[in-house]
């Protein structure tokens, strides 16, 4: 299975004279990065500015605090940098100019939620471990007030910032997810790579159900080998299927009943679709049948023979079935 790639944005809010150090390293002034030992300089010639800052930070900032008429204090926010990456994953393989894209996009995001004028820099590292993306901007309201707290000051903020951007993202790079845990959002948003995920288990699940059904006295001995040899890799894809379930925190079944009750929730569902076109009646519906198809492939461990899974389990170096006996 592939590995999620998640797409990040991250805050932070600098008062005084800690401006200097970030506008130091985001620049890269230094001659050294001593305590930065991820920095390689000599691939420092690859970084890039979007936005090249016209002044130093703090001058820039003290410049457009001024002009819009804000009374400042010592421990007032002057700057607020946005980190802006993605997952390791999601930069392999990727151009130089695929690179260049993913954060142009990430910048049109940025200005279309904070006033452009606002931006004092824009510029991407490919120096580190993972290409990302440092934008600073005076924290200046709508309406002229400096105000670091309405802009990012907490969670349902940052949250909606999260939303937001993803939501801008996914758009152009489909496989992306959201980079905060899913269970701030409540889950919202389950990625397309879920579901294809969800659909090669269910060709699995066929291909075990076939070696099921004719099973006999005859060749009960050959078939449990063959049946083994495909549990090791369907016992993980249903483990990981069930972390990543929980994660999204969709609701699956475990028992009879329960699945009786999902396919009566399922039933209605549908016929709440011939009433209504709305997206959360579409998501609710593709929903349900994640969480049936699921139920479906752990259900068919049910029905594995005792001396099939004995053949499985007699190897020192099988797995337990987590997901299947928890």
């Amino acid at each position: 299975m592939s590995k999620p790639q998640y797409a990040i944005l991250r805050f932070a809010k600098y008062k005084g004279p800690e401006i200097g150090n970030i506008e130091a390293h985001n620049e890269r002034t230094k001659e050294k990065y001593a305590s930065n030992p991820d920095v390689d300089i000599s691939r420092s010639k690859y970084n890039f500015h979007l936005i090249e800052p016209e002044r130093k930070y703090r001058a820039e900032a003290e410049r457009q605090i001024k002009e819009a008429g804000c009374r400042t204090r010592s421990d007032s926010v002057r700057v607020v940098e946005a980190l802006v990456t993605a997952t390791p994953e999601f930069f392999q393989r990727k151009k130089r100019s695929e690179i260049r894209a993913y954060f142009q996009e990430a910048l049109t995001f940025l200005q279309q939620n904070q006033d452009p004028k606002t931006i004092i820099s824009a510029v991407v590292h490919m120096d580190e471990k993972t290409p990302h993306m440092h934008l600073s901007f005076v924290p200046l309201t709508v309406d002229g007030r400096l105000s670091a707290k309405e802009i990012v000051g907490n969670k349902k903020k940052l949250t909606q910032w999260q939303d937001k951007f993803w939501e801008h993202m996914v758009r152009k790079y489909p496989d992306l997810e959201r980079g905060e845990s899913a269970s701030q959002t409540g889950r919202d948003h389950i990625p397309p790579r879920v579901f294809k995920e969800m659909t090669r288990l269910t060709k699995q699940k066929a291909k075990l159900e076939e070696l099921l059904a004719g099973i006999g006295a005859f060749n009960a001995k050959s078939r449990a080998a063959e049946i083994a040899a495909l549990l090791d890799q369907y016992i993980p894809a249903v483990e990981q299927m069930h972390s990543t379930m929980k994660k999204y925190q969709v609701a699956f079944t475990e028992t009879t009943v329960e699945n009786k009750k999902l396919k009566q929730e399922n039933a209605q569902l549908e016929q709440s679709l011939e009433k209504a076109t709305q997206e959360s009646t579409l998501k609710q519906l593709a929903d349900a049948k994640l969480r049936r198809d699921y139920a479906d492939a752990v259900a068919v461990l049910d029905r594995i023979p005792k001396e099939v899974l004995a053949e499985y389990m007699h190897k020192p170096d099988r797995r337990r079935i987590n997901a299947y006996d928890r």
